[in-house]
């Protein structure tokens, strides 16, 4: 028999099931085309030329051309002004052609993120932050137009894996607007049993250790040991930090929230980083547009 020490978790790989995603997208767009001769639309507006956000946009844009989805594209210099992005805003919800409004986050310091994101059509609203989206995400029985795109391709992983929610003890570690919050209350409409974990949490391992799933997206690397993890947990670990590498060319390389070589002993299922959660956020985001989209050309 085979020593608990030779155990290995499976690997949930994000990218193969983004592929799958994406390849049901596409045929979705080409069906589309040729019934309306109309195609979903995504705008992406960035303000400045932060390099993480530039090769954020990048690799959407490339996404959408993939898949025969047009891109809109909004650049904005560092210094415009908060006005300016506002009307830009109104401007693509008047375009009967863009079903998505995408604004890269962070902005820059002078602009107000929350005043921005609520100009934001609720029917265009494909990142899912619109505080009605949201509001809406948190009540039984309402359902948002939109669901944020992380949280919801760390549903789908689970989904698609064959894990099973319902009635599971799970644990969101990290209590953002983006991923932690959203996650939880998404978590919760699977009929989980939720607690959020987060900096003031006492004694978070022994709370982690009763978890049957693990969300793991508190921007802290290597935080969760496997010595934390229930033996057979899934584990998701959306935590994308980078630490010091000199053997890397580049001189870091990209580590989750999880430590993976200790997780992979204890753990049923973990995603890598990379590869995991990243690939099914740029996924989410097109499946929302074009569900955005059946919504305005099939009606």
């Amino acid at each position: 028999m085979a020593s608990p020490s030779d155990h290995k978790a499976t690997i949930i790989d994000g990218k193969a099931i983004a592929q799958t995603i994406r390849s049901e997208i596409a045929s979705e767009v080409q069906r589309l085309s040729e019934k309306y001769g109309k195609v979903p639309g995504l705008a992406v507006v960035i303000v400045g030329n932060r390099k993480d956000s530039q090769s954020y946009v990048n690799m959407k844009r490339k996404s959408c051309a993939e898949l025969c989805i047009k891109s809109f594209d909004i650049d904005l210099p560092e210094d415009v002004a908060e006005a300016e992005v506002i009307s830009k805003v109104h401007e693509l919800n008047a375009n009967p052609d863009v079903h998505g409004i995408l604004v890269q986050l962070p902005l820059p310091k002078h602009i107000n993120e929350e005043k921005v994101l609520c100009e934001i059509s609720l029917e265009k609203d494909v990142d899912g932050f619109h505080p009605l989206n949201i509001g809406k995400l948190a009540m039984k029985g309402r359902q948002p137009l939109f669901n944020p795109c992380t949280p919801k391709g760390c549903i789908e992983l689970l989904v698609r894996s064959g894990i099973s929610i319902k009635g599971k003890n799970a644990v969101v570690v990290g209590r953002s607007n983006i991923v932690g919050l959203p996650v939880s209350l998404l978590l919760l409409k699977e009929d989980a049993t939720v607690t959020v974990v987060h900096s003031r949490t006492k004694e978070p391992e022994k709370i982690i250790r009763e978890a049957d799933i693990i969300i793991a997206a508190a921007g802290q690397a290597m935080m969760i040991k496997g010595s934390w993890i229930k033996p057979g947990a899934a584990v998701i670990d959306v935590g994308t930090n980078a630490v010091d590498d000199p053997t890397r060319k580049s001189g870091y390389r990209l580590v989750g929230d999880v430590d993976f070589q200790e997780a992979c002993k204890v753990a049923g299922w973990i995603t890598p980083v990379p590869g995991g959660v990243g690939p099914m956020t740029v996924a989410m985001l097109l499946k929302n547009t074009l569900d955005g989209a059946k919504r305005v050309i099939e009606k």
